[in-house]
């Protein structure tokens, strides 16, 4: 059985997060989807270890630490670096796909344009992911 996720999301455009609530809301299983505009938001959530999340959807083009930094960080630590990222972005530049798969990604998506494509792409990730044995907070 799938289990519903705890998913944080690090977007600082705030149509992306709504399309992402919208696409989420129409997939059967139910997630819970906590927001952060940007990797010095999205690093004070993770400050509560006793509240991790399950999976990090990750855009790459955001403000004070970029995708990429944001990264690095979360792999330098010993507890965030076992949360699967998976990179949610517009970047279709090599050097980013392969930088990011480097640092230890579990994934890179492209938005697609067509919302029905945007909606297929992200409930595939969460089913993957869903039924996945994660590794809690340690």
């Amino acid at each position: 059985m799938k289990e519903s996720l705890k998913i944080l999301v690090i977007e600082d455009d705030a149509i992306e997060i709504m399309k992402l609530q919208r696409a989420i809301a129409s997939i059967e299983q139910r997630h819970t989807l906590v927001e952060a505009k940007n990797g010095e938001h999205a690093l004070d959530i993770l400050n509560d270890k006793d509240n991790l999340t399950d999976i990090i959807l990750l855009d790459l083009n955001m403000p004070k630490i970029n995708g990429i930094e944001f990264l690095n960080i979360l792999k330098n630590d010993d507890i965030l670096k076992y949360i699967p990222t998976i990179i949610l972005t517009t970047s279709s530049n090599q050097r980013d796909l392969l930088e990011c798969y480097k640092i230890g990604i579990a994934g890179y998506i492209l938005k697609p344009l067509k919302y029905e494509d945007y909606v297929m792409k992200v409930e595939k990730v969460l089913n993957y992911w869903s039924c996945n044995e994660l590794i809690k907070a340690l």
